[in-house]
């Protein structure tokens, strides 16, 4: 199983506490760094918010090892056209580590302040899978391509330079609709990514994807399967009984999280491996938690790694 950390941008992340993030990722043996894409934390607060792809530049630039990626990136903001523009180069930089994560958008507060049109579910999955029609195309082809949408087209476009089609960026599509985007992950994707979901409704999910990529003459090996987790882990029992959200851990196991001690979130990330999850994202949401990092790195890592 891939360990990830996700960092939630907008929850206060400025260049200091990045630059500290990434390095700790980096040295302390960690699979990748993943970042969501938000102008604001869901409040009509205004918090530090550093924005995606120029943090992800920097990160490119200073390591050699871990993934990097979006969790994910709305098209309800983000011009495909552009994105795929930036995703290359940032793909460029690292030399193939990143991982383009997309999304239709649902934050309703960041799309009023900012000017943007969030638009219904059935418009937001329509502009989704254009989006995703232009991306593909862009990063996946050595060629020039055309396409001719409601909302996007493209004639004889391509983006140069490039690395080979087999080293574009990998495309997730994160969320659990069984309706819409499952089909479009069929479709489209590399990676699956679900969220707050406990290992049998994941599973029941899966099994869904497969069916799904089976009738589009697609092998499943080749989708990565995902699971981004809230995560709160302390060095001993007292200090979990301690935490704020204790009479919560339940409900937050129930959906996925990853809570406990060293030994125990071991076995709960265990289990997950053993219900058919490849990689999994721990959100970490304390930025200046080092400390919280290296207790992973020592304690989890090694153990399943083994």
């Amino acid at each position: 199983m891939l360990i990830s950390l996700m960092i939630e941008g907008a929850f206060g992340l400025n260049w200091p506490r990045w630059q500290r993030l990434v390095r700790a990722a980096e040295e302390l043996g960690f699979d990748g760094l993943y970042r969501s894409d938000h102008f604001m934390d869901g409040t009509d607060s205004h918090r530090d918010a550093l924005e995606a792809y120029v943090s992800l530049a920097w990160a490119a630039d200073h390591t050699e090892r871990i993934e990097l990626g979006t969790l994910v990136s709305p098209v309800s903001f983000r011009d495909p056209r552009i994105l795929a523009w930036q995703a290359a180069a940032v793909n460029d930089l690292s030399q193939g580590r990143l991982r383009l994560g997309l999304g239709t958008g649902w934050q309703a507060i960041e799309h009023d302040s900012f000017g943007f049109e969030l638009g219904s579910m059935d418009e937001r999955f329509a502009r989704l899978e254009e989006g995703l029609e232009v991306v593909t195309r862009l990063v996946r082809s050595e060629h020039p391509v055309s396409y001719h949408g409601e909302r996007y087209q493209l004639k004889d476009a391509q983006l140069v330079p490039q690395w080979s089609a087999a080293n574009s960026p990998a495309i997730i599509i994160g969320g659990n609709g069984e309706k819409r985007t499952l089909p479009l992950v069929a479709r489209f994707a590399d990676e699956w990514n679900g969220l707050m979901m406990g290992n049998e409704e994941w599973q029941r999910r899966n099994h869904l994807l497969d069916e799904l990529l089976r009738a589009q003459g697609r092998d499943g090996a080749t989708v990565r399967r995902s699971l981004m987790c809230g995560t709160i882990i302390a060095a001993d029992q007292a200090t979990l009984d301690a935490d704020p959200d204790k009479d919560r851990f339940g409900e937050l196991l129930g959906r996925g999280a990853v809570i406990g001690t060293p030994n125990e979130v071991v076995e709960i990330l265990a289990a997950k491996a053993e219900a058919g999850i490849e990689s999994v994202q721990l959100q970490w949401l304390d930025f200046d938690d080092i400390g919280g990092l290296e207790l992973i790195a020592s304690k989890v890592l090694p153990q399943l790694r083994r």
